[in-house]
């Protein structure tokens, strides 16, 4: 639970505070100090008669009522400690730094259920144990430097790891990111990360709360939890990005399936992010730097103008921002022309726009104008400034600052002397700027952000599938295990996924007379064995009866051979699609091109059922080979609509038939007209 102690204390007591400010009880009293707390800050230390200028508590037994209690005292003591506050005390916040519990030993484990059970007997909050405190703009409880710039348009941030909280904040100070409040759960056994997102949506207010949610996590203990408040947050206009750190064993285990081989634990926090509208970061860097985006107006398009006065960086942001699918769009025209007149010789306005070395700040300030009010094939500025050290850049940082404050088109900046025009930088930073240093880690962070899809509907389509037909099917089967052909068939058509004409015997002759029915070419499958084509057990483009009679008997005598499935053959580009169950997550699906592409290459994306068909097309068009699927080089593209469709049908499947484990559909035969399932996989657990 958060309540108002935890959030807005009218007093708070650390517990261990002391005078050295080297240790943690000394630094944090040092930072509640110095962030300005409004109400009234007590000490318990019993060797000490002051501490900072705050006289001293000997035994917290001596305290009056207290809100807050910060806890910087030997995990031992803390239990009893914990009680004496919520009985006596009439304490209903606690924040635990103290290690030395649940992550450690078993006896610490049972302490730290303790003070648990306590909070739960009076209704106190909990942040920690283990953690390094609580930062909001009413009070500094936290025992780590730096400090970042708070304000309440600025980060909230909550992290699963104390030390990884500070170093994504030296990361964000540096850039010039501001904050709302940091929250380092610690443990999290009360208040984990979804808990603060669950707080944070319940009571979001537009007109004074955050709009940018920055996290890092370690453990999803609740998915649903988390995309519930995180997509709802995102719908009320907020924008969040993540770290998830760490996968479970799931992923690399052995697997009889490529779905089973491929997938894992972070396929399944990848999709849930996907369905969150949430940006997947995978460093401090990106995080912060996806931050800092955020904090600028929102990017309407994918064209940008690139203004530099050196070359080579803005050959290099050129090339990020095109790898990742944004655009650089040439200049041309009389506009174009005109704007080289008031630039020196030598300058260019092809895009980038390199106003030279020489280059005024005046120049810089008419060309930033050019493409605000007179260029309008451009949704975005990013200028690259620094220098040698042979001027200082105070007036062109304020010429800056003004068209960043005047322009509706966001402005990056990318300022990359932090060295030699430090105090330059410090100065705009000190304005409420935030600054790319980097240009290609601004162009990836940019990418990841254009590429995540807006949170999927909360309401679950049906899409036609028929639920009574596939809940009579799978009451029907009796054993686990892989499903027989005619099982699978039976699942894929409640779904209403397109299947390749194919008949399962044991008699040579029924499968003869099927062939001549649907036309030859056919192929020829062996029943029984898992992976078909490692034992041989596969032929393709059988032309004859003949033929066809041979291969029926080679494949009988495979081992385990129960049958042998012939199918009309037919012709396209194979794509893939499977889905793995998750524990706590349900059914992630994978997608991809097939053969090579899934096999070797693992050219996959995933989303969590049930799916959109928004999340579908997201995740075709997020695979490196989606050029294939969309024609390239005069070869007709395939079916995009219907692809999407097999995706979203087999998706709402699964998500009313929990029994399936494990599912593979490779390949399905695509080309400009249709995508037909060839063969397919299930695998069963009740």
């Amino acid at each position: 639970m958060i309540n108002r102690e935890l959030l807005d204390p009218q007093s708070i007591v650390v517990i261990g505070g002391s005078n050295n400010v080297h240790k943690p009880g000394g630094a944090i009293v040092r930072n509640i100090l110095q962030g300005g707390y409004q109400g009234t800050l007590r000490i318990v230390n019993p060797k000490e008669d002051s501490v900072q200028g705050i006289k001293v508590f000997h035994d917290a037994k001596e305290l009056p009522p207290t809100e807050l209690a910060v806890l910087v005292i030997p995990a031992k003591f803390c239990p009893d400690t914990v009680e004496l506050l919520a009985r006596d005390k009439q304490t209903r916040a606690f924040i635990i730094i103290s290690a030395g519990f649940g992550e450690e030993t078993k006896e610490g484990g049972e302490m730290e259920q303790r003070i648990l059970d306590t909070c739960a007997t009076y209704g106190a909050a909990l942040i920690g144990p283990n953690c390094i405190g609580l930062l909001n703009r009413n009070h500094h409880s936290v025992f780590t430097q730096p400090i970042p710039k708070l304000n309440p348009k600025g980060v909230d941030f909550v992290s699963g790891s104390g030390a990884t909280a500070v170093f994504i904040l030296e990361s964000a100070v540096i850039k010039g990111l501001q904050f709302n409040s940091v929250w380092s759960i610690g443990n999290g056994k009360q208040i984990g990360i979804e808990d603060a997102l669950q707080y944070m949506d319940e009571h979001y207010n537009p007109e004074t709360d955050s709009p940018v949610k920055l996290l890092y996590i370690e453990n999803i203990s609740n998915p649903d939890k988390l995309l519930f408040h995180a997509s709802s947050l995102i719908r009320k206009g907020c924008r969040i990005a993540a770290i998830k750190a760490g996968s479970s064993e799931s992923g690399s285990r052995a697997a009889s399936s490529h779905t089973g081989a491929i997938a894992s634990s972070d396929s399944a926090v990848e999709a849930l992010f996907r369905k969150a509208g949430i940006v997947r970061c995978h460093s401090r860097e990106e995080l912060t730097t996806v931050g800092c985006i955020f904090t600028l107006p929102p990017l309407t398009g994918k064209r940008f103008a690139i203004v530099t006065h050196a070359g080579g960086p803005g050959v290099m942001l050129t090339d990020a921002l095109s790898k990742g699918g944004l655009e650089v769009p040439k200049l041309e025209g009389p506009v174009a022309e005109e704007l080289k007149t008031k630039l020196f010789p030598g300058s260019s306005v092809a895009n980038p726009i390199d106003i030279l070395a020489t280059g005024t700040a005046e120049q810089l300030g008419t060309v930033i104008d050019y493409c605000e009010h007179q260029l309008d094939d451009i949704d975005a500025i990013a200028v690259i400034y620094g220098t040698p050290g042979l001027t200082t850049l105070y007036e062109a940082y304020e010429v800056l600052h003004q068209k960043i404050t005047e322009c509706k088109k966001p402005i990056f900046p990318i300022l990359p002397s932090l060295h030699t025009a430090g105090p330059e930088v410090a100065e705009f930073l000190a304005k409420g700027h935030v600054n790319f240093s980097d240009e290609v880690t601004l162009a990836t962070a940019l990418s990841h952000i254009m590429s995540t899809p807006a949170p999927a509907p909360p309401e679950v389509q049906l899409y036609g599938i028929d639920i009574p037909r596939l809940h009579k099917t799978i009451m029907g089967i009796k054993e686990n295990g892989y499903l027989p052909p005619d099982t699978v068939r039976e699942l894929l058509s409640c779904a209403g996924i397109p299947i390749v004409p194919e008949m399962v015997s044991s008699s040579k002759d029924e499968l003869i007379n099927f062939a001549s029915r649907v036309g030859y070419p056919v192929v020829a499958k062996v029943v029984g064995p898992v992976h078909k084509s490692d034992v041989g057990g596969v032929t393709l483009n059988i032309r004859t009866p003949e033929h066809l009679a041979l291969e029926f008997d080679r494949m009988m005598q495979i081992e385990d051979a129960t049958g042998v499935m012939v199918q009309k053959m037919l012709r396209g580009t194979e794509l893939f699609i499977g889905a793995k169950y998750e524990q706590r997550f349900g059914h992630v699906v994978l997608c991809g091109l097939g053969g090579i592409f899934v096999e070797i290459l693992k050219d996959v994306q995933s989303g969590l059922a049930p799916l959109s068909y928004n999340e579908a097309y997201s995740m075709i068009h997020s695979l490196r080979g989606y050029k294939i699927i969309k024609g390239t080089r005069g070869q007709k593209g395939l079916n995009e609509q219907k692809y999407a469709e097999i995706i979203v049908r087999l998706s709402t499947l699964l998500r009313f038939a929990t029994e399936i484990k494990e599912m593979d559909i490779n390949p399905l035969l695509a080309d400009d007209k249709d995508v037909v399932a060839v063969d397919a996989r299930i695998l069963i657990e009740k």
